[in-house]
């Protein structure tokens, strides 16, 4: 019982705010780490975007772990978290 209370997180940690990429700003793109002045650019350049398959489309440099990445500071894609699309897809089927 004493591993739970030691794994459990903090109640401080909580999950970053949302941060949707069809409407965030270029200051609010470069806060995250991965995305730099040139990533942001071409971002802000090809949005809106569908889905995170859409954003790996068209925007090069955006690979699954960069996704991964991004989504774990709170960055989304139509509000939705990398990943949840292909789980939601999974529960469909």
């Amino acid at each position: 019982m004493l591993l739970g209370a030691v794994l459990a997180r903090p109640a401080w940690a909580q999950d970053p705010a949302p941060l949707e990429l069809n409407s965030a700003s270029r200051a609010e793109l470069e806060s995250l780490a991965g995305i730099g002045p040139e990533l942001a650019e071409r971002l802000l350049a090809a949005r809106p975007f569908k889905d995170w398959q859409d954003l790996r489309r068209r925007v090069a440099g955006i690979g699954p772990k960069l996704a991964a990445k991004l989504s774990a500071q709170g960055l989304r894609v139509q509000g939705r978290a990398w990943g949840a699309q292909a789980a939601s897809a999974t529960a469909a089927d």
